[in-house]
């Protein structure tokens, strides 16, 4: 069982570096499953732009039992950006929730792991999702029902910036301060772009850590490719006195070259050509 506990600074250096090997381990995963996909294709960019936040939850913060997926008193995460489930099944194929053989089966015939994903808590998949702007009035109901079933548990919900188009999210922002709900956690995966373009193209969300401190959440900023900024943001959090907004800047695509802030690779193929270069990057 993994409490996300760190006694000395050799055991916080050896946490940092196991994440990052975590993190390149899923990235060679995502880059097979993609490549297996075939036409089908997947949404790869948004995919890679939360792997170094996920690693770093799933190997080294929540409180899990590899065990017992569906234990109690185990945190929530909830994909609420749910077409970045290449950087969710594979974070979860990484504690043992998810076999490497089922991840083969992605997107195709009879699998359990789709494009968005489908609840299926003996696989530690916690909620479905497929609808934008729908994961943190979830989140909001989970942590609440945590409190009043007196549920040690935390709940950590995975955003996109240009989900914040969505009205729903900013009434499940008014929410979370409301009920005190000091065992939420909102992380925004910032990489500035959507489906159809940047932000600013189809409707600026602004600047969204003095939004989400208007609505009474604690803010904080970082690199969201950061390691170790982003291991010590969540542990620092784990003692909050209410709701926390994690705005992490990201790149889509983060990893391979080719795919970088390049907003064709929001849902695309990917080529043997182009999987042999970004595995070249990536063992460089």
């Amino acid at each position: 069982m993994w409490t996300g506990e760190c006694d000395s600074m050799n055991d916080h250096d050896k946490k940092i570096k196991d994440i990052q090997s975590m993190a390149k381990r899923m990235r060679k995963k995502i880059l097979d499953m993609a490549l297996n996909a075939g036409a089908t294709s997947s949404h790869f960019g948004g995919g890679l732009s939360i792997v170094d936040i996920t690693a770093t939850l799933y190997g080294a913060i929540m409180k899990l039992d590899e065990k017992n997926p569906e234990w109690k008193n185990r945190d929530r995460f909830i994909l609420s950006k749910g077409h970045g489930v290449l950087g969710y099944y594979t974070a979860l194929s990484e504690i043992g929730y998810i076999s490497e053989d089922d991840l083969k089966t992605f997107e195709k015939d009879g699998t359990y792991l789709f494009g968005h994903p489908v609840m299926n808590r003996s696989k530690g998949i916690e909620f479905s999702n497929g609808s934008l702007g729908m994961g943190l009035s979830l989140g909001i109901g989970v942590a609440l029902a945590g409190k009043r079933k007196n549920i040690d548990y935390k709940v950590y919900v995975l955003m996109g910036d240009g989900e914040c188009n969505e009205g729903s999210v900013w009434e499940a922002a008014m929410a979370g301060p409301h009920y005190k709900l000091d065992n939420l956690v909102a992380i925004l995966d910032k990489n500035n772009l959507q489906q159809t373009g940047t932000n600013s193209e189809i409707m600026s969300v602004g600047n969204l850590v003095s939004k989400w401190k208007s609505f009474g959440w604690q803010v904080f900023e970082i690199d969201g490719h950061n390691v170790p900024e982003i291991y010590d943001t969540f542990l620092s959090v784990k003692d909050q006195n209410g709701p926390v907004a994690i705005v992490a800047n990201t790149v889509k695509g983060k990893g391979f070259s080719f795919a970088e802030n390049n907003n064709a690779w929001h849902h695309a193929p990917l080529s043997s050509s182009q999987y042999e270069a970004a595995l070249e990057e990536l063992n460089n």
